[in-house]
């Protein structure tokens, strides 16, 4: 079994008006030349949780940070105009919550955190601050909502 000691949110970057399925997710990554999705669970807006890459492989959702963590991404992470915001339902804060409660169970002690946290820290004080973001995903503060 993989060591892991981080769990990185993601949004899918679409806009809430907007259905994206696991379906065009596979398809996306695929023709970004991933052999599968690259994030091991999808939340869909009525909170349902697909599994995408088993969590037995290295998953392909952040650089520099995959050998050693899963990627739980939501559908949405945009407004209707294509600017980033919280667009995760009730159904999902639900599941992603549940979800992670499962996988801190079966990987006590993980780091949870999005994936604008995972940014260089450009000045090197420490600290990742929003100026540093190279993107604002997943739109929310994972660590300071889910974090332990």
């Amino acid at each position: 079994m993989r060591k892991i000691n981080l769990i990185v949110l993601h949004c899918s970057a679409t806009r809430e008006t907007v259905e994206y399925t696991p379906e065009q997710l596979e398809r996306d990554h695929r023709a970004q030349g991933f052999l599968t999705a690259g994030y091991n669970y999808y939340i869909r807006r009525s909170g349902k949780v697909v599994p995408m890459r088993p969590p037995e492989l290295i998953p392909a959702h952040v650089k520099g940070f995959n050998r050693f963590s899963l990627g739980i991404c939501y559908e949405g992470g945009l407004d209707a105009s294509g600017r980033p915001k919280d667009t995760r339902t009730e159904d999902q804060k639900v599941a992603i919550r549940m979800l992670l409660m499962v996988l801190l169970d079966k990987y006590p002690g993980c780091r949870i955190c999005g994936h604008r946290d995972l940014s260089p820290d450009r000045n090197g004080d420490g600290w990742i601050t929003p100026d540093e973001w190279l993107k604002a995903c997943p739109c929310f503060n994972a660590e300071e909502e889910y974090g332990i």
